[in-house]
């Protein structure tokens, strides 16, 4: 394969918070260039988020509900398509990141969920998809994987750079000419989301208004942070279904949602004590940016302002399914995804099944 080819690469992500799908086209070498093309996103209906939450923890590929995310993929994917006059043979590669439904990395076993030989023969284009299983097979804890997309990106800056995802679990990419380092520093809006959908029925707490009307519980709070991963020093990764809620639900759903807010932006904050260097450049990817209150949060407990990515050129919302089209590219140039820096693993190592056309 060439090395110095241009690829026209698709990224597919579904994250832990369940919102939906994206998709993203980009064109690069898998090395050092990047040009982003166009995004899409659907979200996901109730009735199809209800049956990924009664996935969750499922150990066993639920057949059917794997068949049917691939066909909204598809669904997804062609309507891209449509809407910026793209077709199946512009694609050279597709990177289907799936449904994670279980994570128990310590114990050698991942799972995302998502058909990469049924997309490969419904789009008629190559597709690589169970991108973490390698990882944690050979020891590591399978995410994060976007670290080293985020190393490209940030390379044309002067420093180093912090790029944190706020997204169902939070996680950070330390990035300097020195090291790439990556790892979740804790919970991002996957419990805030949990307790609102269960208490009040919506979807999330939009633009943090309730949480701007809570206060915070400082005793939950601190039990929450006495939670044996935060003593860990990275690498390390987590499941979004690690934490309990731990007298969250004995609170008013205001000052529930801003205790959530104060322990993700607080492990967001400590998760600096493992830098190798400070550095007040932070910008902020994934759904958590969007909550202002959140954000606010975040830049008082850092003592300066995290800024959302979009302050510095990249797409927010795009990003992560950017990161698996750039994945995709080096998996298929049997390039390594992840580093004993970002997932523990003990080497640099390349994953990801590969469906040909």
């Amino acid at each position: 394969m060439e090395n110095n080819k241009i690829f026209t690469a698709l990224g597919l992500m579904s994250g832990t918070s369940i919102d939906g799908i994206d998709a993203a086209i980009i064109k690069t070498d898998g090395h050092s260039t990047v040009h982003f093309g166009p995004f899409i996103t659907r979200p996901y209906s109730p009735e199809f988020k209800k049956r990924l939450r009664a996935a969750f923890g499922t150990k066993e590929v639920p057949r059917l509900l794997q068949h049917d995310l691939t066909l909204l993929h598809a669904e997804l994917i062609e309507e891209l398509f449509s809407v910026y006059d793209y077709a199946s043979s512009d694609i050279d590669v597709i990177g289907f990141h799936g449904q994670t439904i279980f994570h128990e990395p310590l114990k050698g076993f991942t799972l995302q969920i998502g058909d990469g030989a049924l997309l490969a023969d419904l789009l008629d284009t190559t597709v690589v998809n169970n991108f973490r299983k390698a990882d944690v097979m050979s020891g590591g804890y399978g995410a994060p994987l976007t670290p080293i997309y985020h190393k490209v990106l940030a390379e044309k800056f002067a420093g180093p750079v912090v790029v944190v995802n706020i997204g169902g679990v939070s996680n950070v990419s330390y990035i300097s000419k020195e090291c790439l380092i990556g790892f979740d520093s804790g919970p991002g809006n996957a419990l805030i989301d949990d307790i609102i959908k269960r208490k009040i029925g919506v979807d999330f707490d939009d633009g943090g208004r309730l949480a701007k009307q809570g206060r915070i519980n400082q005793h939950v709070l601190a039990k929450l942070l006495e939670h044996d991963y935060f003593k860990k020093a990275p690498p390390k990764a987590l499941d979004r279904n690690e934490f309990d809620f731990l007298g969250i639900d004995d609170l008013l759903i205001e000052d529930a949602v801003a205790t959530l807010v104060a322990f993700t932006t607080e492990t967001i904050v400590r998760s600096a004590l493992y830098l190798p260097q400070l550095t007040k450049r932070w910008l902020v990817t994934g759904g958590g940016r969007h909550n202002s209150h959140m954000m606010s949060e975040l830049s008082k407990r850092l003592g300066f302002e995290a800024i959302p990515v979009e302050d510095v050129g990249w797409d927010g919302d795009a990003l992560e399914a950017q990161a698996f089209a750039f994945l995709a590219v080096r998996s298929i140039l049997s390039l390594p995804l992840s580093f004993p820096s970002t997932t523990g693993v003990q080497r640099e190592l390349t994953g990801g099944d590969i469906y040909n056309r």
